[in-house]
């Protein structure tokens, strides 16, 4: 047994092992620079690539591997053919590349980074070693995750590297370098232009990281799914699960969505989140009292939701969260007696995670590819006008600020009616304005809210008076929407016949 080993490694993690089991085995190592350094320190005996080849490493190490020699022994397939082409050139066949890249990501991440050293960290040499070694992974073994040499190691101690093996990591090499192609192509351009890279590239860049998890299952238990974090990653993805069953695509869906949400409210807070719409948000200091409000808001609908706070909770918020089933309860912070609630039942899953991103995109899977877009974030209400002759009082504007904030978390057509400190009815995914405004009232009215003096907000304008019109008949005295409709001034015209104070903010919200 044994055969040789090309070994060329930015991260060094696990070469020690690696490099003394190899030799343990009989395996010869060929090496580069301070790969070559590190074997040795550790009690290896490397065959330096520049003694191999007869020829010096050149250019500040920027040509070093990139030699026939090399290359030939990669490459070379397991036929007679080119065995006897080998002999003929005195070349031995090279059975396994262990490669991983220069830097780059982690370089283009530090403050301050210049284009010039950013260049310096694209690696030329490791992706064409990686790729030619996963190209023939027939007979050449690639390994470019630290993770697997473990595994590895112990295979060949076995006897062989299965073809399932080869194959497997045949599949992670090309991604790796896949994802480090992307990195480039992401980053670059902003240090060449000196602005922001494309945000649709760092969105493809992400999708090709293959930092990836298996989910519970997907939207339904009979679809598999998996989490793709980002690099670096915050918010949701990288949200740590402290107990609790294992996390299903929905869960993650739905804990997003209040995430977001609660972190676009204007003081201390709490939203219940269920099927992807918000069915309870309000305001208060105290964390128990705030979800208290919140699931008042449609305590039917908050039932199996999903919880988010975004402040610590304590061991009066988990007592009365436990009155009542939710699949998630997430925050940034739990005291040890709110945990110790929690964990009477199991199954709840309690999450803490770290305030998102706020210029995160968004990805829409369609067929064939995705959609890509800038998250809608931040609060636009600084240039809101008043359109009608009556102005909002302090307090239905701060009631105004609450529901347009809430607004954009629901599903299109969306109508939000609520208090400065509540919301008390949601209108979500309605075909027809009005349709929404009348199950925003008609729910609300259900749960035993009195809507007299309320606020409402539309996520799109009113292309009609009819949904300003059924809103105040119901005890809506102030409406916040964007305006822009051809039909404006007869809905500011209504409102002003009903009394209704109308702001305009001249910014859409759709969510679909």
């Amino acid at each position: 047994m044994g055969g040789t080993a090309l070994i060329s490694v930015s991260d060094k993690n696990g070469l020690d092992r690696l490099g003394l089991g190899l030799e343990g085995l009989g395996w010869s190592i060929l090496s580069t620079g301070g790969t070559a350094r590190a074997l040795k320190q550790a009690g290896c005996h490397p065959t330096e690539v520049s003694d191999f080849t007869g020829f010096p490493e050149i250019l500040d190490g920027r040509v070093k591997t990139l030699h026939p020699k090399v290359f030939a022994g990669i490459l070379a397939a397991p036929t007679p053919k080119h065995r006897d082409q080998l002999a003929e050139m005195d070349l031995p066949e090279i059975d396994v590349v262990v490669v991983n890249l220069y830097p780059f990501r982690e370089t283009v991440a530090t403050d301050g980074v210049t284009l010039d050293q950013a260049v310096e960290q694209i690696d030329i040499g490791g992706p064409s070693l990686i790729r030619a070694a996963a190209k023939n992974h027939a007979r050449v073994a690639v390994l470019v995750d630290t993770e697997d040499y473990y595994e590895f190691l112990r295979e060949l101690a076995a006897g062989e590297i299965t073809q399932e093996t080869r194959q497997r990591l045949a599949i992670k090499a090309y991604r790796h370098t896949a994802a480090y192609d992307a990195a480039i192509s992401t980053h670059l351009p902003g240090l060449i232009n000196c602005g922001a890279p494309s945000r649709a590239a760092e969105v493809a860049h992400d999708l090709l990281m293959g930092n990836e998890r298996a989910l519970r299952y997907g939207e339904n238990p009979h679809q598999w799914g998996l989490l793709a974090r980002s690099i670096p990653s915050r918010g949701m993805a990288s949200a740590r699960q402290i107990q609790g069953k294992e996390l299903s695509y929905n869960n993650l869906g739905d804990a997003t969505g209040a995430w977001r949400l609660v972190w676009d409210l204007p003081g201390p807070g709490v939203a219940v989140i269920k099927h992807a719409n918000p069915c309870g948000v309000a305001l208060d200091a105290a964390m128990d009292q705030a979800f208290l409000k919140a699931r008042a808001t449609d305590p039917v609908s908050a039932f199996g939701g999903v919880i988010a706070a975004n402040r610590p909770v304590d061991r009066s918020f988990a007592e009365k969260v436990v009155e009542q089933f939710a699949e998630v309860v997430v925050a940034p912070g739990f005291t040890e007696d709110a945990l110790e609630v929690f964990a009477g039942k199991k199954n709840l899953r309690v999450l803490q995670a770290e305030r998102a991103d706020a210029t995160a995109i968004v990805v829409k899977a369609i067929d064939g590819g995705y959609l890509i877009q800038q998250g809608d974030h931040g609060w636009d209400g600084e240039n809101r006008e008043v359109a009608t002759q009556r102005t909002p009082t302090e307090v239905e504007d701060r009631a105004l600020e609450l529901a347009w904030r809430v607004v954009k978390h629901v599903g299109s057509n969306a109508i939000v009616v609520g208090a400065e400190d509540r919301i008390l009815g949601i209108g979500a995914g309605q075909m027809s304005r009005v349709d929404a405004a009348k199950i925003a009232v008609s729910k609300a009215i259900e749960m035993g809210h009195d809507l007299k003096g309320s606020v409402a907000a539309s996520d799109a304008f009113f292309p009609f008076p009819d949904g300003v019109e059924a809103l105040h008949q119901a005890g809506v005295q102030a409406v916040i929407q964007p305006g822009g409709s051809i039909r404006d001034s007869a809905v500011v015209e209504a409102c002003d016949e009903l009394g209704v104070a109308m702001v305009l903010t001249g910014r859409r919200h759709f969510k679909h």
